[in-house]
This record gives C-alpha cells, structure tokens and sequence, in this order.
C-alpha cells in the first residue's frame, strides 16, 4: 500500500525528470510536447521492461484521442537513451525493450523462451566486479549485467509437454 510520503517523493522525484527532460528538449532544440511528457510519464510509472510498440500501445489506450504517433515514440526514446535518461536491453533481430535509467543499479536475467525479464541486486557481485576492475588496474565507470537463460515457468511449461 503506498502512503502519502511515497506519493510525495515519487511526485517530486518525477518533477525533476520531468525538468531533465525539458532541459534536455531545449538544448537539442526540440519542442516540448504533451505527447513527448506521456510517454516519459508511461516509462517512469512502469514497472517493466518496454518494447517501443508496447509503449505505444499503452499510450494508444490510456489516451485515444491523443495523437501520437509509433515514430514519435521511436524518436523520443532514442533522445531519451542517448542522454541516459533511459536504458534499454537488446534483443536483437526482436528489437529492443527500455526502462527508466533512474532506477537504483540493478542487474537483469533474461528467459531466451518468453522474454520475461527479471531485475536482482546482488552486493556481493557488485563487490567482486569493482575488485575484479582495481586487480586489473581498471577505472570501472559503469557496467550492465544480463544473464541469459530459460526461467521458472518456461522450464516447468516444458516438463509438463514431457
């Protein structure tokens, strides 16, 4: 249950994206739009992983009589990941799935059957990559770690077709 604190530091926190965001508009010379603010809005509220499609999909029904076209989702995101606002996971030939990049640092498996992605945190893998880069006289300035693999449910979905 959220209470009234969360609602407060989540509305603040999003002001600041949002101002990020405008910030970012004008220094690249584009116009800040209703259009550009819901999908920012539909990735902060998020809790998962988005293809473009998916994105617009949502938006599509969430706001029918807003405008907004597939290619404006498509060039939002792309300004939004190149200023790392937002981080995406490629899939490759499937395309790409994005995520706020304001997130605490987290960490992703991925099931190469149904594409669920699930995040974790783990102190002591984070720990052994920072030692890992000292050891090797290497100034770690970010990292990503993806694990690919068949999860939970694919794995039982294919012992019960056994």
């Amino acid at each position: 249950m959220r209470t009234v604190t969360d609602f407060t530091e989540r509305t603040v926190e999003y002001e600041k994206l949002l101002n990020d965001f405008k910030a970012l508009l004008k220094s690249t010379g584009q116009k800040f739009t209703i259009q550009r603010e819901v999908i920012l809005d539909e990735l902060y509220n998020s809790d998962e992983h988005l293809t473009p499609e998916e994105l617009y999909n949502r938006i599509q029904e969430k706001h029918p009589t807003l405008k907004t076209g597939i290619a404006t989702v498509y060039r939002t995101l792309s300004l939004l990941e190149d200023s790392d606002m937002v981080t995406s996971l490629s899939f490759g030939a499937q395309g790409k799935k994005y995520e706020l990049g304001a997130k605490e640092h987290h960490d992703h498996m991925i099931c190469t059957r149904c594409g669920e992605i699930t995040e974790f945190v783990d102190a002591q893998i984070e720990e052994r990559q920072h030692k890992i880069a000292d050891d090797l006289g290497f100034k770690m300035e970010d990292h990503s770690m993806q694990i690919y693999g068949i999860c939970k449910k694919c794995q039982e979905h294919a012992q019960t077709k056994q």
